[in-house]
Formats: C-alpha cells, structure tokens, sequence
C-alpha cells in the first residue's frame, strides 16, 4: 500500500490527538505537552517511517502506530527545549508562541520531560515482539542520546565561538538533525524485521536525506520569510551559527543540497535493487526540496 504523505500525516495527527493525554496526570503538564505536541509541524519522522513500512507491504496498526509516533513526541521535545531561554531563546515556533513563553521556563521543561519519556513507553507498552521493541528502544536512545541529537547539540552550541570545517558542520548536522531522521528510516526496517544489508541501506538512506534537510533548512533561513517558516528567520546568521549558506555562500549551498540529493536518490535506488520493492512513496519527501 502506497499512501500519500497528506494521508499519512492525517492518520499520524489523529493517533496523537486521540492518544496524547491518556498517560499524563497532570492537568497543566498535560496542556503544555499536547500545546507543543499539536502545534502543526511535517510530522517527517513518523511519515518516513511509514512510508517505508507501505514500501515493505508491512501492514500497520495501532500497535505499531503507536511505535511509530513515539519518535514524534521525541523530536517535539527537542523543539521545546531548544527554544528554551537557556538555549536558543526563541519566541516563536511553527508560528505559535514557543511553550516557554506560554507557559514558563520551569514548566516548557518539564513538558519536554514528559515527552522524553513517554516516546520510550509508547515504544514498548504496545504488541511488538520484545525483540523488535527492545531494537527499537536501543537504536532511539543511541540516535537520540549523547552519541547522537543531543551530542549534535553540543557540538552547535560550542561551535558558536568557533569557525567550523565542511568536516566538521557535515558531523553536527549528521548527529543534530539527521540523527532522529536516520533513525526514523531504520526503525521501519526494525518493524517489519528486515535483514542486517536491508537495515544498512536503509541507514545510509536516512543519514543522506537528514543531511538534505538540514542543509535546505540552513537555506531557508537566509530565503525563507516568517509566515513561510512559522519562526524568526536570519536567526542563525545574527547568532553567528555555522552553516552551509555561512560557509559555502548561497549558491555554494544549494549545489551542496544538489549533491545531497542526489546521492539520496542513489541509495533509495540501491534499495529497489537489493530489496525488489518500490519506494515510490519517497517521491513527495524529495519534492519538498525547492532549488
């Protein structure tokens, strides 16, 4: 089954509406994490990972949704601490006053909290085999935690005094950006118990892809508006971030992005050759890309 991104974005909106609140027990925490939670966004995580279950023929139910979501409660907290006066300090997020904002410093964090842990329930309180659940738990924490996101954070609020390589930005974008996205893909093959090549492809697919997608979020930063991103734009150059526009130039990055996406394309037809299956469905993640 091939599904179009609208109707998996549609079916991810509806689980996490439905199911948001049942696990938390108390009122305000509860508010702030679904403010966040349901404030709009791509959901791309969860949709990469379903679209690559449809290309496999796996057939998805609750239970696995469930799975599935969990990564978008991950990435939700990573947005809100982020946005937190300690980190980024910014005001707006997906065109909404940020959660700290709305409901303060001490409870934003908290939210964020909540949803960090709840993203590893959602992993395991389901009807997966323990094996494919405790993968699952394994590869999150590794791509989320300090050898991943959270790492790739540190690396980009150090690299704030400093003037990083090529080398050296590819591997902040790899761990801060590309490193939930890598996993997204991977957790699919997870799921439906592909085997050790599969999941490798699979891998290498996702890292290319985050990597696109950072470096087209770092060009949207300098062409984008306001209204457009649902945030303040120029923010990375007048924070003095790295990033491919500040290193390479504006068109230096958008042939970054050509190559990138090019490679992309090469590893998703590696895929259709190993595996014999098409991966049509990631036709509209690559038409996200305006150059």
């Amino acid at each position: 089954m091939t599904r179009t991104l609208a109707q998996i974005q549609t079916l991810i909106n509806i689980y996490l509406t439905k199911h948001i609140r049942m696990d938390i027990t108390q009122s305000t925490l509860a508010d702030a994490m679904e403010y966040s939670l349901n404030a709009g966004g791509k959901r791309l995580r969860p949709a990469l990972t379903i679209t690559t279950l449809d290309a496999f023929g796996f057939e998805i139910n609750d239970t696995a949704l469930k799975a599935v979501c969990a990564v978008e409660l991950l990435h939700t907290y990573s947005l809100i601490h982020d946005d937190l006066p300690a980190m980024d300090n910014d005001d707006l997020r997906r065109g909404l006053p940020t959660n700290h904002t709305k409901y303060g410093a001490g409870m934003a964090t908290l939210a964020g909290d909540g949803l960090l842990t709840l993203a590893f329930q959602w992993l395991t309180d389901n009807q997966l085999a323990d094996d494919v659940k405790s993968q699952l738990v394994l590869q999150l924490s590794r791509f989320a935690g300090p050898a991943g996101m959270v790492a790739g954070q540190a690396m980009d609020i150090e690299g704030e005094k400093a003037h990083l390589t090529m080398a050296q930005l590819q591997q902040l974008h790899r761990y801060k950006t590309g490193a939930l996205i890598t996993y997204s893909v991977v957790a699919a093959g997870i799921i439906s118990q592909q085997n050790r090549q599969t999941i490798k492809l699979l891998h290498d697919f996702g890292a290319s892809y985050g990597l696109a997608f950072q470096i087209y979020d770092d060009i949207l930063d300098v062409v984008g508006t306001k209204e457009q991103l649902g945030k303040e734009v120029n923010k990375d150059q007048n924070e003095h971030k790295n990033t491919y526009p500040g290193l390479l130039g504006l068109n230096g990055a958008k042939q970054a992005l050509r190559d990138t996406l090019r490679k992309t394309q090469q590893q998703r037809q590696k895929l259709v050759t190993v595996t014999g299956n098409s991966f049509s469905g990631f036709d509209e993640f690559f038409a996200y890309f305006k150059i």
